[in-house]
């Protein structure tokens, strides 16, 4: 709605100075001009259509601002605006004596011109300082508070906003581990997200179906348990045709971090400069770690390879194959680990049964 409003303002504009314009035109200019009115409405469309082009140029640049503001860190946005404050303070200060000067009416538009240009330079100027000195500054602004004090020095840095895309919210996991409390900052659900699950949970196939319904399921309970933290995001990109594309690019726009389970998204996002928390590598750096000698209960499941072995699996899914375990199938035996092996399938542990090990 803002940016029609936007477009319009500069068609109306650029309307009314090219109707009024002919009126500054010397007559002697118009001699030849046999249909006065009818020049009117011509430079009104000429002007409307100008007024357009720059409408359009004036709103992609306000989105463009937009987009940087929000994903500026809120002390480096606060140090800025103080800086073009008094930027513009001082350039009023300097120019002053300017406009006291005695200048000959042929020259007089030197005044406003460099008012305008001298007050530009001197805001650009305390924005420049600002980003230089805002440590300082933020300092200056709240000396007592101990977050102002450790973000100036760079000690303390801003949680950066967390993108949940379908198959996290799908998985399940992310629930969880919200409510661990490790993951800090806003959660941020895409409104092409939402999309793309609603699509699910109307489509034809059964498991595309209950899959749907599972992430719209959870991210009502997510909206339950984090009112404060769980926020619908309305950015959506007209000219992004997948949705993959569509969370790297607003994880850019914004600073975000991406949270996914998904392998390719992971590799894309990275090589975009894109921060990815994988819910899999978390899983995955935070399995048990098996060393010789430890001793865990361990249901025997199914026969092995070899004579006498036995196959039994942890919580994890890592598999243990248990020497002389044949004779357990089907039960719950003790046993003490004697090695590991990672192959490129995953984790592999060999094992013992305890009371063959102590005897």
């Amino acid at each position: 709605m803002l940016n029609a409003v936007i477009v319009l303002i500069f068609i109306l504009a650029g309307a009314g100075v090219g109707f009024h314009g002919v009126d500054l035109v010397p007559p002697s200019a118009l001699t030849e001009v046999n249909n006065l009115p009818g020049l009117h409405w011509v430079m009104l469309g000429f002007g409307s259509l100008f007024g357009l082009a720059v409408g359009i140029l004036a709103q992609s640049g306000y989105r463009r601002l937009e987009v940087e503001i929000r994903s500026m860190p809120t002390e480096q946005l606060l140090s800025r605006c103080v800086g073009l404050v008094v930027g513009l303070l001082v350039a009023n200060l300097l120019l002053a004596p300017i406009f006291l000067l005695p200048i000959p009416r042929e020259l007089a538009f030197i005044k406003p011109l460099a008012a305008i240009l001298g007050s530009i330079m001197f805001a650009f100027s305390g924005i420049n300082l600002s980003d230089t000195h805002g440590r300082a500054l933020l300092r200056l602004l709240n000396p007592n508070s101990v977050e102002t004090t450790l973000l100036a020095e760079g000690t303390l840095k801003p949680a950066t906003a967390k993108i949940l895309d379908t198959s996290t919210i799908i998985d399940g996991r992310v629930e969880d581990l919200l409510g661990t409390g490790f993951v800090e900052g806003q959660i941020l659900v895409p409104q092409f997200v939402l999309q793309e699950l609603q699509l699910l949970s109307d489509s034809s196939n059964d498991q595309k179906r209950v899959r749907g319904r599972r992430g719209l399921d959870i991210l009502q309970r997510l909206r339950e348990s984090f009112p404060q933290r769980l926020v619908v995001h309305t950015a959506n990109y007209d000219d992004v045709s997948t949705v993959d594309a569509k969370l790297v690019r607003l994880a850019q726009e914004i600073n975000g971090t991406l949270i996914t389970n998904d392998y390719n998204l992971n590799k894309v996002a990275t090589l975009q400069q894109v921060e990815v928390l994988n819910v899999n590598d978390l899983a995955q750096a935070l399995r048990p770690v098996y060393r010789p000698g430890d001793s865990l209960a361990l249901k025997i499941l199914k026969e092995g390879k070899e004579p006498a072995q036995g196959i039994g699996y942890l919580e994890d899914g890592t598999m243990v194959v248990v020497e002389d375990g044949q004779s357990h199938l089907g039960g719950e035996v003790r046993v003490v680990v004697t090695s590991a092996l990672q192959t490129s399938a995953g984790r592999m542990i060999f094992a013992r049964p305890q009371a063959h090990v102590a005897a």
